[in-house]
């Protein structure tokens, strides 16, 4: 191919993938598969890689997430960005209305109602269409220099075409959907990482990283919510054109907005978005209230460091005080004691809650609660409530609870060894680990709670079979482990004795067990309850081992070849398999027809069939994890140390010398960086 046609070829790809990135992550209307799209991005990449003269800062193949960087640079806002006045009741809100509209001479004005999104508002700068700079709001004035971070979020362009100015500003709020923020945090327990408090830490965490590639595989999103400045073109007169004409260019900007044009109309859209908050897809905590016209917005001015045309209207609070009455120990699915906050009911964002997570032992003495303190609750949307402290008032009361003794809330047997509250098993505590553990596989409570993680959306997906229904089909002894779900079709007189479960109920249940049968393999294996496993870690098993036999056979050292899975998760994935009654369950799966195995691809596209590589030294076309990740793709084997199976030894910059030691010691053979890329290419190495 031709130089100029290559070059066709890349700004064709760039604008196909560009389009299709708008239409899923903005739009939320897909076109094509995503199998259809990796297909187009393998391409773009492999032509840039090729032709790295080519390669083009805003291509979409550079979202993933550049080399950490050592600090963040400080950019200077042209246009400050502006803290906003905040109104807790109708009475303030009338405050605000009455004098701004005394401060515009009494006439009427049209206002655009926004909410009032829980993330991090940031600025992002384009320069003949191209995005330069995405900044943090800082202290209004300066802010941190964030675009490598802010090149990752699939809704923010990284260029712009069309009738646009030659220089403009955006201002807008990245943020993690509840759903996003929801499987995190299941990520995280599974690797046991300490995890995210509510979705706007998660979203401010992961763009104040200092390596991009963790923004890069977090789902964060944006919505614009202003324009800050822009050169060149004559833009419209008031704010909801200006974010039509925005959105109309290829920015998100969030459909919930309105525009209104009397105070009672704010106030009707305000209360229904109270009564649906829940509802929403994102953390939201209030409505924001501008003036539509951008001539009186400048009439208006600036009290202090807010403007007079806006105003925050919050939602009712998600915090709230209440007595904790007690701390009970609950059992884990995978058998970890797990302290509970009993409470008096208080209502919390419109929720009663009477129940709330406390982490663990640790957790509890750092932020010193104790059983009857008055502590304050927090709630956000479908977050477990979770116990924050105690009030001043309760750490001053001189007749305070003794500390929190977890050991103590638990039976003992004749020798002093705590027991399990479900079983009545010896707890036990691993060296190095904050967690008690029971230390019967078999306990009733990890079996209810193995079920539910079984069932769940991000494991096998059997719809209607929830938390409730797990813990009946448990108790009626109709499942007693996650194999039973399958024979459930020879008991269906059994079920239409449950209570709330007739004909249709049970019709529906049966389907949903049969269906589940051919779901993803890393569903399967995350759905099993390893022990550090999930859907992160079950995926990248499933790519390394297409079969759950094999997966099953694997030892600890060929599980830590796997990059990103360390000793620690090997082990427990090893010890998982080793134990007879969990080899008994995969095999009635398997006789049940589940499947086993990730999906079959095309023998011809997989051209690294039965080859083995190891790498070392530095590569400069790409690091090593993704050059391994290449050869897994195309069928091959990536490992880490040579030995006789070892097919051949691709030899970078600096190699180490106990490979090359090893490679003559086997006769393996050595191959450059270069012969390696025509491999990847299907082509052969030999004569060039």
């Amino acid at each position: 191919m031709e130089s100029s046609e290559v070059k066709q070829r890349i700004d064709q790809l760039s604008t196909i993938i560009n389009h299709h990135n708008y239409r899923y992550h903005v739009l939320d209307s897909p076109e094509i598969s995503d199998a259809e799209y990796d297909e187009l991005l393998r391409e773009l990449r492999q032509l840039e890689k090729d032709n790295p003269q080519f390669l083009s800062p805003d291509s979409p193949t550079q979202r993933v997430g550049a080399e950490p960087v050592e600090a963040f640079g400080v950019v200077e806002h042209p246009q400050p960005l502006l803290s906003l006045g905040n109104a807790f009741s109708e009475g303030e809100l009338t405050a605000w209305y009455t004098r701004t509209s005394r401060l515009a001479g009494s006439r009427q004005f049209d206002m655009v109602c926004e909410h009032k999104m829980d993330g991090l508002a940031v600025s992002l700068t384009y320069i003949d269409g191209r995005l330069v700079t995405g900044a943090t709001r800082g202290d209004g004035y300066r802010g941190e220099n964030i675009t490598q971070n802010l090149r990752t979020v699939r809704s923010i362009p990284l260029s712009i075409s069309g009738d646009i100015p030659s220089r403009f500003e955006v201002r807008g709020e990245v943020f993690m959907p509840k759903a996003g923020f929801r499987k995190l945090n299941r990520e995280r327990e599974s690797e046991n990482l300490p995890l995210f408090a509510n979705p706007r830490n998660a979203a401010a965490g992961s763009v104040r990283q200092l390596d991009p590639r963790i923004a890069a595989a977090r789902p964060l999103d944006i919505f614009i919510y202003a324009l800050g400045y822009a050169e060149g073109k004559t833009m419209p007169d008031n704010h909801w054109d200006t974010l039509a004409y925005l959105e109309s260019i290829g920015f998100k900007v969030n459909p919930n907005n309105v525009l209104l044009k009397s105070i009672d109309e704010v106030e009707t859209y305000y209360h229904q978005q109270v009564e649906n908050r829940e509802d929403l897809p994102y953390e939201a905590d209030g409505v924001v209230i501008k003036v539509n016209s951008f001539e009186l917005q400048q009439s208006l001015g600036y009290v202090a460091h807010e403007p007079r045309w806006a105003v925050a209207y919050k939602f009712p609070a998600v915090r709230g005080t209440t007595l904790l009455k007690e701390i009970r120990i609950s059992v884990g699915r995978t058998g970890t004691m797990n302290p509970v906050a009993v409470l008096e009911p208080v209502k919390v964002g419109g929720v009663t809650i009477s129940n709330a997570a406390l982490h663990n032992e640790d957790d509890i003495r750092r932020k010193d609660i104790r059983e009857g303190d008055r502590v304050y609750i927090q709630r956000a949307g479908d977050v477990i409530p979770e116990v924050l402290g105690p009030t001043p008032d309760s750490r001053e009361n001189p007749q305070r609870h003794d500390e929190f003794k977890l050991l103590a809330k638990l039976d003992k047997d004749v020798q002093g060894q705590p027991l399990c509250p479900e079983c009545s098993s010896t707890v036990i505590k691993p060296k190095d680990e904050v967690m008690y553990y029971c230390s019967n596989a078999a306990c009733p409570a990890q079996a209810r709670q193995r079920i539910r993680l079984f069932t769940s959306r991000g494991a096998m997906d059997i719809r209607g079979i929830g938390e409730s229904q797990s813990a009946t089909l448990f108790e009626e002894g109709l499942v007693r482990n996650v194999a039973d779900l399958y024979t459930l079709k020879d008991k269906r007189e059994k079920l239409l004795q449950l209570e709330g479960m007739g004909e249709k109920s049970v019709e529906n249940l049966l389907e949903a067990v049969e269906s589940s049968k051919d779901r993803p393999l890393p569903r399967l294996i995350s759905g099993l309850g390893i022990r550090h496993v999930g859907g992160t870690v079950a995926s990248l098993l499933a790519a390394n081992f297409r079969d759950l036999t094999e997966l099953a056979e694997a030892t600890v050292e060929e599980l830590t070849e796997i990059p990103a899975l360390g000793p620690k998760i090997a082990e427990s994935i090893r010890d998982f398999f080793s134990r007879e009654e969990n080899l008994d369950i995969i095999r009635r799966l398997k006789d049940a027809g589940v499947r086993m195995t990730a999906e079959e691809t095309p023998r011809e596209s997989m051209p690294l069939i039965g080859q083995e590589f190891v790498i070392t030294g530095k590569l400069e076309s790409s690091s090593r994890p993704e050059a391994e990740e290449k050869i897994r793709i195309l069928g091959g084997t990536a490992k880490s140390s040579v030995t006789r199976k070892t097919t051949y030894l691709v030899v970078g910059e600096d190699p180490g010398a106990s490979k090359l030691t090893q490679a003559e010691k086997w006769g393996t053979q050595k191959i450059t960086e270069e012969e390696l890329l025509r491999l990847l290419e299907g082509k052969g190495i030999e004569n060039g």
